[in-house]
């Protein structure tokens, strides 16, 4: 008997992952957007007419080339010291997605390694580094963002820390709670009898098996740490000026708001279409790798 011709082998689990991520059209919107935004920021230095920090000093306050008075060498207009606005917000997504990703990867290196500590050690290592996460957590993260800036003095890096210190509590509850459910299982047991080491099978054996819940933590911390950056900046606590990040831009026009609004609407928009994006592509990342969320 001839075999079925029309008969397929299944599909790879990454042909599988990308066949459910891409029905959620959201993810698939989040995705496009999230990847423009990237471009722009790689190539911020190509694409922007002029430099973020220079003046333009008879062409203050403009507005958008879409209202009265607007000038098409400004085309979203410029800033009171003269500063063309596309240009700062060009660069102002390099600075953001910067401050999200240094954030998200250190985040994720600490969070799961003291994860896993917790999780395998137990007894008093488990005990201290659950406590301290939890003090962590009491404080409102804003506020504590504030406290840890008022300690260490008010820059790019420092803001990045501060981040960090305030979302490390959900990396590292993440990662012990998925690691305490892989070790019941079959699997940890036959390694331990073979003679796995502890930290192999740490990293080696377990760690990939919590990988998914971890991989959509990190992409919504992304847009967390650029909102958390954001009101840091906004408070005269994140980068400094002139350094063009959205929420120090927002700062610098809060005074406008009624007599210029389109300056302080434009990193508005821009923080506000990025983190957007950064959700509904964690949202699609979350349904598609966990399997009882993925659509039949």
């Amino acid at each position: 008997m001839v075999a079925d011709a029309t008969h397929q082998a299944p599909p790879g689990p990454w042909l599988a992952f990308w066949r459910s991520f891409r029905e959620n059209r959201g993810a698939v919107i989040g995705l496009a957007v999230v990847s423009f935004v990237v471009f722009i920021a790689v190539f911020a230095n190509i694409l922007a007419p002029y430099n973020p920090i220079e003046q333009f000093r008879d062409y203050t306050k403009l507005p958008p080339i879409w209202v009265e008075g607007g000038n098409w060498k400004f085309p979203l207009g410029t800033d009171p010291l003269g500063r063309d606005m596309l240009s700062r917000i060009l660069y102002g997504s390099r600075i953001s997605l910067f401050i999200g990703m240094a954030v998200m990867l250190v985040t994720a290196v600490l969070g799961i390694f003291l994860g896993l500590i917790a999780a395998f050690k137990g007894g008093i290592i488990d005990v201290v580094i659950i406590r301290i996460m939890d003090l962590i957590m009491a404080i409102p993260s804003l506020v504590l963002a504030i406290l840890i800036i008022a300690v260490i003095g008010p820059n790019l890096t420092n803001t990045i820390v501060a981040i960090t210190i305030v979302y490390l509590p959900r990396f590292v509850r993440l990662v012990r709670a998925s690691a305490m459910s892989e070790l019941s299982k079959d699997y940890v047991t036959a390694a331990r009898v073979a003679g796995v080491g502890q930290w192999r099978l740490m990293f080696s054996t377990v760690l990939p098996n919590c990988m998914a819940p971890l991989i959509v933590q990190a992409a919504l911390g992304i847009s967390d740490a650029i909102l958390e950056a954001a009101g840091l900046g906004f408070l005269g606590l994140g980068a400094q000026p002139p350094t063009p990040e959205w929420g120090s831009m927002l700062a610098d026009a809060r005074d406008l708001i009624t007599s210029n609004p389109w300056v302080m609407a434009m990193p508005g928009i821009a923080i506000l279409i990025t983190v957007l994006a950064i959700n509904l592509m964690g949202d699609g990342l979350r349904d598609a790798l966990d399997p009882r969320l993925r659509r039949s």
